[in-house]
């Protein structure tokens, strides 16, 4: 083809013609490809004379020029024609309210937890804390489980490499001997010590998992150490506490012998809803129990002075109850359809 006026506006209105980038690219193929008309003309200077050939080469390459200008200006126009249609579709009214963050809340075991310590303080306990990697004294000896005792297979442990007598605690029974020990070195100089009275809620660790265990769950211990503390106050507290917890009085609560090495008599705590979903079934909520003379004397309290009750509850459990939460490994998953269900 040589007219190179006609060969730019063929490619002019070949390149307006393509819609996007794909019939952009086979127009210029046809144009600037190795066989393209542009490069025909190019192979076609060789035939020509030396005299020819200059003036002739300088005119097909300022056509070359004019196409790949025109070819560059449509790439362009095609990118801005995506990049309009672009922010059409993703178009923010702006003019609307933010949006704010969205509002979060209490995992339900931290609500228990809050209303648990709501509860006993307005009976005038304490909180009290402890570590959770404890002594082998603290978490067993102290609380009369010695060595080899049979009690300590009942307790799957979690030990420190390398170590014996370092592990991550199996309850929060050693935050009592810490407790007494620091009540005790207090009021040693005064003849008369107040009564000491303090639950313990935290986090505790055994080899356990299944629809009502994990291997990390959560316990809140109680304990009150004074002179004429008895079992019938032991009874008291525990029944308002889980009347008030469930705020319900169709409540029935029972008192069944068990045994437990801490504590002299012991008990376990079963109680049954007179209405609801659970009507008449009796349930373990708890463990209870005299403190044994041993873990009294290991606390620094004089045993023949001083008793004491102490009582364990699971949040984990009356959580599950309060909710009506079926399966325990629920509360560990971090699934928020299931914890948005709390906020």
């Amino acid at each position: 083809m040589d007219n190179l006026d006609q060969l730019i506006n063929e490619a002019r209105a070949a390149f307006a013609a393509a819609s996007d980038g794909a019939a952009l690219e086979q127009a210029k193929a046809r144009f600037l490809g190795k066989s393209g008309l542009v490069t025909e003309q190019l192979k076609a200077l060789g035939r020509l004379a030396p005299g020819e050939k200059r003036e002739r080469g300088a005119a097909v390459n300022r056509a070359k020029a004019a196409i790949e200008a025109a070819l560059d200006a449509r790439r362009e126009r095609l990118r801005e024609a995506a990049l309009d249609a672009q922010l059409a579709a993703e178009r923010l009214d702006v003019t609307l309210p933010g949006r704010g963050p969205a509002p979060g809340g209490l995992h339900p075991v931290s609500r228990t937890l809050e209303r648990i310590e709501r509860l006993f303080h307005s009976i005038g306990f304490a909180v009290a804390d402890g570590p959770e990697i404890e002594t082998d004294w603290h978490n067993f000896t102290a609380l009369n489980v010695p060595p080899n005792h049979p009690a300590r297979s009942m307790q799957d442990t979690f030990f420190l490499e390398g170590r014996d007598d370092i592990l991550l605690r199996t309850h929060t029974s050693p935050v009592q001997i810490r407790a007494m020990l620091a009540h005790a070195e207090r009021y040693r100089a005064h003849d008369v010590m107040p009564d000491l009275r303090i639950i313990a809620p935290g986090r505790v660790y055994r080899v356990d998992s299944d629809a009502t265990h994990s291997p990390m769950f959560h316990q809140v211990e109680g304990l009150w150490v004074g002179e004429r503390v008895s079992f019938a106050d032991l009874k008291g507290v525990v029944a308002d506490f889980l009347r008030r917890f469930f705020e319900t009085e169709a409540l029935q609560i029972r008192f069944r012998p068990s045994f437990f090495p801490f504590t002299e008599p012991s008990a376990e705590i079963d109680a049954a809803f007179m209405s609801g979903a659970l009507e008449g079934r009796w349930l373990e909520v708890a463990g209870c129990g005299m403190v044994h003379p041993n873990v009294l004397r290991a606390g620094g309290m004089d045993a023949e002075r001083y008793t004491g009750f102490a009582f364990g509850f699971g949040p984990d459990r009356l959580t599950m109850l309060r909710y009506g939460v079926g399966d325990l490994r629920l509360f560990f998953e971090g699934d928020l359809r299931f914890l948005g269900q709390f906020r």
